[in-house]
């Protein structure tokens, strides 16, 4: 029987992608730090804590794309087939913390524990889930809780712990900085431990990508644009004087934005809720909904609308995970969907 009749998406049966191997990631992240950097020193920062805060940043990103390169899930997970690495690793990812923390002045014991919090019980619960396979209660806690500590609650609770982990540069790192990390803890739990494959999580082109990622983004624009203005959340308001800023906007939003969350509602919970329930649309339509409802506090708390554009995008995100294989096709269309959004419409 094969594996779509069992109802699991074995993403690594796909067709073979061209993808970026280890040397041309490593330019890749060398381009778009440098980028950064130039940005920011063009923004007048400077000094000792910048330098502590792009070091941080440089560190975290670099491990999130080299685990996209070609092969490096493979070879990272035959490497680290023991404990030790994986711990060792999660050290590495405190310590640059403490560099940030220590390089800027704002280093409490508070938010040290809090950061050992946010690396090491993943990693507990990770460990406590084996010998399960892939889809343990272990695995969606792991999610969930990686969620809420990058998206908290602060229209209710008043409170973004993003934002008091890493307060420099004025808290516009604090976003940023919340993501990579937690993103590499997921690559740590997920592919070093758990060795969920079908994951997706790699950087290339393959055959017909052009095609769903198009197909995908233009569906769902003739869908959520009247559907989002006939709701008044939404209204068509060009911001013409940003342009300048469109393309380092439009990178940030793929790679802090878009990757992230396609790595974890569709390469991590969309994969394990169909391994679950032996159902691949079941698995699709739930992590669409799941999606959408991740989204209830944003703007405002119940925000319904988000709630129901967002379910809506995620199904066709989720769609072009299935067809392609991997995250960065469906992490494109998010992208375009969150970067046409931000230039041409207004929130209402």
């Amino acid at each position: 029987m094969r594996p779509q009749q069992l109802g699991l998406r074995y993403n690594f049966l796909l067709p073979a992608t061209r993808q970026l191997g280890a040397l041309s990631m490593l330019g890749l992240w060398a381009v778009l730090t440098l980028t950064g950097v130039l940005y920011a020193v063009w923004q007048g920062y400077s000094g000792r804590p910048f330098a502590a805060a792009i070091t941080a940043f440089a560190a975290l990103f670099l491990v999130t794309l080299l685990y996209a390169a070609r092969s490096a899930e493979s070879d990272l997970a035959a490497r680290t087939s023991a404990p030790a690495p994986v711990i060792v690793l999660g050290v590495a990812v405190f310590l640059v913390y403490l560099i940030y923390a220590l390089g800027t002045n704002t280093f409490t014991f508070a938010r040290a524990a809090t950061v050992l919090a946010l690396v090491f019980i993943p990693l507990a619960i990770a460990f406590s889930a084996e010998p399960k396979p892939p889809g343990a209660w272990q695995d969606f806690a792991i999610i969930a809780g990686i969620w809420i500590a990058v998206k908290p609650l602060p229209q209710l609770w008043g409170f973004s712990m993003s934002h008091w982990l890493w307060p420099f540069p004025g808290g516009r790192l604090a976003y940023a900085m919340t993501v990579l990390l937690c993103l590499d803890v997921a690559l740590f739990v997920f592919v070093l431990l758990r060795r969920v494959d079908g994951i997706g999580y790699s950087i290339g082109w393959g055959r017909h990508w052009g095609f769903f990622i198009l197909a995908s983004f233009l569906a769902f624009a003739c869908i959520a644009i009247p559907l989002g203005m006939g709701m008044r959340f939404i209204q068509f308001e060009p911001r013409w004087g940003e342009w300048k800023t469109l393309p380092l906007t439009a990178l940030g939003i793929l790679f802090l934005t878009a990757w992230p969350e396609e790595f974890l509602f569709r390469g991590l919970l969309q994969n394990l809720l169909s391994r679950v329930s032996k159902s691949e649309v079941s698995g699709w339509w739930t992590a669409s909904l799941l999606f959408g409802f991740s989204h209830i506090t944003n703007l405002g708390f119940p925000n319904w609308r988000y709630v129901a554009l967002a379910t809506i995008a995620g199904i066709f995100y989720g769609w072009t995970w299935r067809k392609t294989g991997s995250i960065f096709a469906s992490a494109l269309v998010h992208a375009a969907v969150d970067t046409t959004w931000h230039f041409f419409f207004r929130t209402q």
